[in-house]
């Protein structure tokens, strides 16, 4: 008579040589670890998506800066000169600039980060690999496409009156900050779209009211006060207005930087950084299966 292994002694004998059943889910720790250790696969995935975005243009990559440039010059004329909303700012230019570049960014992160296991769904089903690879790879390639922009930006700031100071130097600090706001939101945006497909049709929407809501091109802090202090607090820490506000406080001398904008900066970033984890990883052995 054949004797042979129970079947839960094989299965801890696969766990005791690092094996798990195919589609279970790892733990939160062991996950991360599996995402550090597909971080060349993360950082290849992020450069191609930065490199081919633009590749079948005949300016290619030059569309990086030209695209949120020439949408800076339609908002100047726009909400500049006809409809004049450059009360409370002094050097409205690159006051517009600089929050023209960066929600750009963001805006775009969020649209191909919501779609970023959809858009993948045959790489899902047919290769083992830390699904939140694909969502982060999205705001990886986002901020990477926004670099050129920002040095660009420096030269608008400067032809428009501003001095040099040692603030500029803050700016890759609040580029990271956004990255891992960005990266939080990609991950909870992916988890949500996968569940309910219909709710990515929402997202133009959300963008929208983002874009009018955020001071993109109107200074928060000085319509705010007309709104009462509440409405006018939440308008100034929302994380996509604070994160503008931030960095006009490096480039711009008449936009004051305070300790607390850091402090709630980093915690919007913190905190989504580690909601949009858990909520992705929870349903991490889900996705590619309907």
């Amino acid at each position: 008579m054949v004797m042979t292994e129970p079947p839960d002694a094989l299965g801890e004998l696969a766990r005791q040589h690092g094996l798990r059943k195919v589609g279970e889910r790892p733990g939160p720790i062991a996950y991360l670890k599996s995402l550090w250790a597909a971080r060349s696969l993360l950082w290849a995935m992020a450069s191609a998506k930065s490199y081919n975005q633009y590749q079948n243009n005949y300016l290619g990559q030059l569309w990086t800066v030209l695209s949120p440039l020439t949408l800076a010059v339609v908002y100047y004329l726009v909400f500049g000169v006809l409809l004049d909303t450059s009360s409370g700012t002094q050097n409205y230019p690159a006051f517009l600039t600089i929050g023209i570049f960066i929600f750009l960014s963001m805006s775009a992160t969020l649209t191909a980060g919501a779609n970023a296991i959809l858009n993948n769904m045959s790489v899902v089903r047919s290769v083992q690999f830390p699904r939140a690879v694909l969502p982060l790879s999205v705001s990886l390639a986002e901020m990477l496409n926004l670099l050129p922009a920002i040095g660009v930006m420096y030269v608008i700031v400067i032809i428009t009156g501003e001095s040099l100071s040692w603030t500029w130097l803050l700016i890759p600090v609040v580029l990271a900050l956004i990255l891992m706001f960005t990266a939080g939101v990609c991950m909870i945006a992916a988890r949500i779209v996968v569940a309910a497909r219909d709710l990515r049709n929402l997202i133009p929407m959300a963008i929208r009211v983002l874009r009018y809501g955020s001071g993109v091109f109107f200074s928060v802090q000085h319509y705010g006060e007309k709104a009462g202090p509440v409405i006018g607090a939440i308008m100034e820490y929302q994380p996509v207005a604070l994160y503008l506000n931030l960095a006009r406080s490096c480039l711009m001398g008449e936009v004051e930087m305070t300790a607390d904008m850091w402090l709630v900066g980093l915690g919007w970033a913190v905190l989504f950084l580690v909601v949009g984890y858990v909520v992705f990883w929870s349903a991490e052995d889900q996705y590619g299966r309907d």
